[in-house]
């Protein structure tokens, strides 16, 4: 099991930032979900053990958290969405520093931080000071960071923030090989067609509890009565026939998302692209978004807020 609470709960004055939470998360890769104020950061911090809970009890891979016991970090990494370093130290020095305070010896610690800025495409800018680094560079270095003593698991707190594109792209690249490789992953991140390329998993909290937990094919599923459909050739004749006869899709450069309906059936939907003179090289049920899967499960009244 990765982790597992039981009655979880913690309140910062009159606020209960995790409220009675139990749950269990298998291993895996697991995406943190949920609308501001939910609980994600209160709950990564009593997973991490850096707070206390008012009541309840959870286990991280099979122990009982104990906050504040420094034994944890050499089998956890953590990269938190704001900047953990000291600016004037050389990146190579602030990775094994990180290195040591998770328990490697001092000679191990600089190996490993050579071996992992290379990993995360750093090498040649390791000698320099943090200060003079980019924000892509920052979080690389994070990342770094949080992996120098090869954890078992690695939580990441909005790893892409501040990046653009390029550097989202290459960061998820990374975090999607790690899990690859066997490391288990908890992301916690607002962007969640992200989180649905690196996880197979979520965890989704609404005010403090459980709104889904579970897999994300579970989630996502059936669109209900929504089709992909792709052509051999040009969409467009087939999407000017839906369109004089008033049906509602949505189309991108490949695919047309078209709803169905008690009136409109698939079969009918074949004899329109049939009579444009389109042949169908794909037609099959469409999935929802990660998204809208998640707006799907939030109180109705958080998601009209």
């Amino acid at each position: 099991m990765l982790f597992s609470t039981d009655t979880l709960t913690k309140t910062y004055g009159s606020e209960r930032a995790v409220d009675g939470l139990s749950v269990d998360v298998p291993e895996g890769r697991v995406g943190l979900l949920g609308p501001n104020g939910a609980g994600k950061s209160t709950l990564i911090r009593l997973l991490l053990g850096l707070i206390d809970p008012d009541h309840g009890s959870l286990e991280l891979l099979g122990k009982p958290v104990q906050p504040h016991e420094p034994g944890s970090r050499r089998t956890i990494g953590y990269m938190p969405e704001h900047d953990a370093h000291l600016p004037h130290m050389t990146a190579v020095e602030s990775v094994a520093y990180s290195g040591r305070l998770s328990g490697l010896p001092r000679q191990a610690s600089f190996q490993r931080a050579h071996q992992v800025l290379r990993y995360v495409g750093l090498d040649e800018a390791r000698y320099r000071p943090l200060s003079g680094y980019s924000t892509g560079m920052l979080q690389r270095a994070k990342l770094a960071q949080s992996i120098v003593h090869d954890p078992d698991l690695l939580f990441l707190d909005e790893p892409t923030s501040g990046l653009d594109p390029d550097g989202r792209r290459e960061m998820l690249e990374l975090v999607g090989d790690l899990g690859e490789r066997g490391t288990d992953l908890i992301v916690s991140s607002h962007l969640l067609h992200e989180v649905e390329q690196v996880c197979d998993r979520v965890l989704v909290l609404d005010d403090g509890q459980v709104a889904f937990e579970g897999a994300i094919a579970e989630m996502t599923g059936d669109d209900g009565d929504v089709v992909e459909v792709q052509v051999r050739a040009e969409l467009t004749p087939l999407a000017q026939a839906l369109d004089e006869r008033g049906w509602s899709f949505e189309r991108d450069d490949t695919t047309l998302r078209v709803e169905l309906g008690a009136d409109r059936s698939k079969d009918e939907l074949l004899e329109i692209a049939l009579d444009a003179g389109v042949q169908i090289r794909h037609f099959m049920p469409a999935r929802r978004s990660l998204e809208a899967a998640v707006l799907g499960v939030l109180d109705p009244k958080q998601r009209a807020e």
